[in-house]
């Protein structure tokens, strides 16, 4: 089967229909054509196509007409008209019923290959954002988000509190707490929830072509970008844009930024244009910016612009008393994808779970039960079936040694030292897990000949 995108060509002009299916083709499009207004509807009847591009002035069945009867059919297909004759009245006849762009004849090829493809990236995006409002719920609801401990009750709070209003928020979590899943609740509970929800994950974006991911280019701004292409915040235009990873943004690229949400506008790489839109600005991050704030690293002013809202999201270790719950929910979904009968844990199998430490947080433990689902060939997941679990099938944590038996120093450094390796170095982080100071640990380390 192909997986390119359908475009359904309608024309009663037999060469301009073949000079379009040639042109259109050549752009990796797979065309389909109809004659007449009333095969356009039936063949929206037979198929769904990605796009219809459409004349108006047939002989049976206008596109106008046409227009209407495939919106009812199907409200999601995008439309494109085109005509003859530059007529506002036919335009806004045909924008009020539904159709996504309007073009006229003699087409100017360069901007029918831009109208084409916004087309699509606006209907893939409203795809997604459909997904994820079947994902979350239109309103703020606490079963779309697992958690029932004090620590994501509070968050929870403050989600709801700050979704509706047009506040920039800043998602901080360790990786696999399900930051983008909270940008969503946030934007899906907004007044913007009918609008986009775009993402960039600015680690998986070199340097070189951040910015243009970000604000778009023009053609020929630099090798290879042989067309104008826009960027994610002209794509959130309306709605929300999360910036995954902001921590990994090159110093450059955050004056930049910076620059756009003070003026909510920008131009694209390589042109002169200034570009105004509407976005709200979700950011998300692994790191503790603070700490990358005063090594230079992360500028101050962007923090603080970042920073207008904060939200924490605990660690899984830090909300143990959900894990029975996330894993059922998980056990649930996978038996059910994997047509298993397997219906829950055995108490040494959760018991397993919830000692775990979980360094990968909630989507450890999903992977984790995938594997266990998958492999079990009980009705109930054993502690056999848990320890299959790459990450778990280390040896257990050794029990803590009898009275008097190491000297309280040593146990100290030896806890000092393990949390500041799980926190992978990041003193700011192992304080506050040992509960302790900043500056109190750096002297620790200190007097353990760690650091000078």
């Amino acid at each position: 089967m192909s997986t390119r995108n359908t475009i359904l060509v309608v024309d009663d002009d037999t060469a301009h229909r073949t000079m379009l299916r040639t042109l259109v083709g050549g752009w990796g499009y797979e065309i389909f054509e109809a004659d007449d207004g009333e095969a356009a509807i039936h063949g929206v009847r037979q198929q769904p196509y990605d796009l219809v591009l459409m004349d108006v002035r047939m002989i049976k069945v206008s596109g106008l007409e046409a227009l209407a009867a495939i919106k009812s059919i199907n409200p999601a297909i995008p439309v494109v008209i085109m005509t003859a004759y530059s007529s506002v009245e036919t335009a806004v006849a045909a924008l009020k019923q539904g159709a996504h762009d309007y073009l006229t004849k003699p087409l100017d090829f360069d901007k029918l290959r831009i109208t084409l493809e916004r087309a699509m990236e606006h209907s893939r995006l409203k795809a997604e954002n459909r997904l994820l409002r079947e994902q979350l719920g239109l309103q703020f609801d606490r079963r779309h988000i697992i958690g029932r401990s004090s620590a994501m009750l509070r968050l929870f709070d403050s989600v709801a509190q700050v979704a509706p209003s047009e506040a920039t928020v800043l998602i901080a979590g360790e990786s696999g707490t399900g930051k983008e899943l909270i940008a969503g609740a946030i934007h899906f509970n907004s007044s913007r929830r009918d609008g986009p929800f775009v993402r960039l994950n600015c680690a998986a974006i070199t340097e070189t072509l951040l910015e243009s991911e970000l604000f778009g280019h023009e053609k020929g701004a630099f090798t290879g970008a042989d067309r104008r292409r826009e960027g994610r915040f002209f794509q959130a235009d309306g709605g929300s844009l999360l910036l995954d990873e902001v921590s990994e943004m090159p110093l450059p690229m955050q004056v930049k930024l910076l620059r756009v949400l003070q003026e909510r506008e920008f131009t694209r790489v390589g042109g002169d244009a200034v570009i105004r839109v509407d976005v709200r600005v979700i950011a998300a991050t692994n790191k503790h910016l603070p700490e990358l704030v005063s090594g230079g690293r992360f500028r101050e002013d962007l923090y603080y612009r970042l920073n207008v809202v904060g939200l924490a999201i605990p660690a899984l270790r830090d909300r143990a008393e959900d894990i029975p719950l996330l894993a059922q929910h998980f056990l649930e979904a996978f038996a059910l994808k994997n047509r298993k009968e397997v219906k829950g844990f055995t108490p040494r199998a959760m018991d397993r779970l919830i000692r775990y430490a979980w360094p990968g947080n909630v989507r450890e433990l999903m992977n984790a039960v995938e594997r266990a689902v998958v492999m079990t060939r009980a009705d109930f997941l054993a502690e056999e079936d848990v320890a299959l679990i790459p990450a778990a099938a280390g040896p257990e944590p050794e029990p803590p040694p009898a009275a008097g038996a190491r000297p309280l120093e040593e146990v100290e450094k030896a806890a000092i030292l393990t949390t500041l390796e799980s926190a992978d170095g990041n003193k700011s982080e192992a304080a506050r897990r040992l509960g302790i100071t900043r500056r109190t640990l750096h002297k620790k380390l200190k007097a353990y000949g760690v650091m000078k």
